[in-house]
């Protein structure tokens, strides 16, 4: 599933459970408890419905962070190199200008 699909579902699942839940609790001729427990089976469901893409979503997401995380860690090693380069041609410098006062 591609990463603008998985989003639209995601936005449509939710808005799906937001709107069902608003709708059934005002329109609800039930008592308290008798909604909550149709919600929670409604909920568990959802769920199992679509707990396949919701798994899906979720490996693509840790994916991607894993993704990021390895590419921040390159970009820091590059940043520390360069510091690291830009410390030693100071040193070198700073040697060679006290190799010179001698």
């Amino acid at each position: 599933m591609s990463k603008n699909k998985s989003l639209m579902f995601g936005m449509g699942l939710l808005a799906g459970v937001v709107g069902g839940l608003v709708a059934g609790v005002l329109f609800a001729p039930k008592s308290g408890e008798e909604s909550r427990r149709q919600i929670k089976e409604t909920a568990c469901e959802l769920y199992e419905k679509h707990s396949p893409a919701i798994k899906e979503a979720k490996k693509q997401a840790l994916e991607n962070v894993d993704l990021m995380k390895y590419k921040l860690e390159r970009q820091l090693r590059k940043f520390n190199n360069m510091v690291k380069s830009k410390k030693l041609l100071k040193a070198k410098e700073l040697e060679e200008m006290d190799d010179y006062n001698y």
